[in-house]
Parts: structure tokens; C-alpha cells; sequence
């Protein structure tokens, strides 16, 4: 099984991304983690995304890939993986679909997670004073959310044309979103 997930912020993709994992038995891959772990491990690529965040600037496609692909190289995700978080630009699209033809697979089903802008300022507002964030603001979380919107509207469309995208409400309960992903992505994969 190979899945992505997408979503905009506060529409729950990490806790699902667990949960689908866990159902489907395979590793879920965050491109935050990722990042992450190479710079904590100082690998070249880590530090290469350590000068251009620091600078202020966007890590370039062709560095989140190669990061990406040599995590989807490693033994746990031979029988299969599910994406959080990338691809996030057309340019990742490709770099993801040469890999998949490469090792002569394919991507099961894009999952999208989708929710009202208010209904996500709202659970991101509750949480930013549950876990003492000052740094979330109505404002700056709209804007989190258009960035997202914009970003992604491009990659969303190509695996609508592909019939790859399964949406799913992202309001509810955490055991309601789990379980609607559950009964779309079934009824998707069903041949």
C-alpha cells in the first residue's frame, strides 16, 4: 500500500497518518520528520536545509526529494509507505512519480483531508492555549491555511485527474475522521 496525505494545517494529518499506518501496516513518512532527523544526524542534506531555513528561504524541490526518496528506500517501507506532507509542488509530483516507475509501483490513493477554514482556526486556536503557543493567532493560522491552499491546489488537481483523491471531512471527532477514512479509502481501493 502506497498512500499519501494531505491536508491543510489543524485538519488532523499527523494523528490520521498514525492511525492509517498502524491499520495498513506500513511506516508513515513525514517530510517534517524527515528534515528533522537529518539535521539532528548532521547529514550533508541536513545541513544544506539548515543554511537555506536559516536564510529565510524555501529547501528546494530537488533536496526534499532526495531526502524523501532515501527514506523510501529503506527496508521498512519496501511493502509500502504513506507520504505526510510532500509532495507539495508539481515539481515533487514528478520527482515522486519517476521513483514509483523506477521500482515499478504505483500510488494507491491521495488522501485529502478537508475542512472548513473556521472550523480549523477554531480547533488550532484551542490547541495554541491548551499547549501554551502565543505564536498562534487567528491571523497568522488564516494565513497558514491560504499558504497551504495555494501551495497544494496544483498538486491536489493532478490526482483528481488521476483518480487518485479521495476527500474526506476532517471535522469530527478523532475516531469519526479515522473511520471516514477508513470507509472512503476501502471504497476506493475496491476493484
Amino acid at each position: 500500500m502506497r498512500l499519501l496525505i494531505t491536508g491543510p494545517p489543524g485538519a488532523g494529518k499527523g494523528t490520521q497518518a498514525a492511525s492509517i499506518a498502524v491499520r495498513h501496516q506500513i511506516p508513515a513518512v513525514s517530510s517534517g520528520d524527515i528534515f528533522r532527523d537529518n539535521i539532528k544526524r548532521r547529514t550533508p542534506l541536513g545541513e544544506r536545509v539548515v543554511e537555506i531555513i536559516e536564510r529565510g528561504d524555501f529547501v528546494p524541490d530537488v533536496i526534499t526529494s532526495s531526502l524523501v526518496m532515501q527514506r523510501l528506500c529503506e527496508p521498512d517501507c519496501w511493502r509500502g509507505w504513506l507520504l505526510d506532507g510532500y509532495p507539495r509542488t508539481l515539481g515533487q509530483v514528478e520527482a515522486l512519480d519517476i521513483v514509483l516507475e523506477e521500482t515499478k509501483t504505483k500510488l494507491d490513493a491521495v488522501i485529502a483531508l478537508e475542512a472548513d477554514p473556521d472550523a480549523l482556526v477554531a480547533r488550532m486556536m484551542h490547541r495554541a492555549q491548551v499547549e501554551g503557543r502565543p505564536d498562534d493567532n487567528a491571523d497568522a493560522i488564516r494565513h497558514r491555511i491560504e499558504v497551504y491552499r495555494a501551495e497544494t491546489a496544483d498538486v491536489i488537481g493532478v490526482y483528481r485527474e488521476r483518480g487518485l483523491l479521495v476527500e474526506v471531512d476532517a471535522v469530527g471527532t478523532i475516531e469519526e475522521v479515522r473511520d471516514r477514512i477508513s470507509d472512503s479509502l476501502d471504497a476506493h481501493l475496491m476493484p
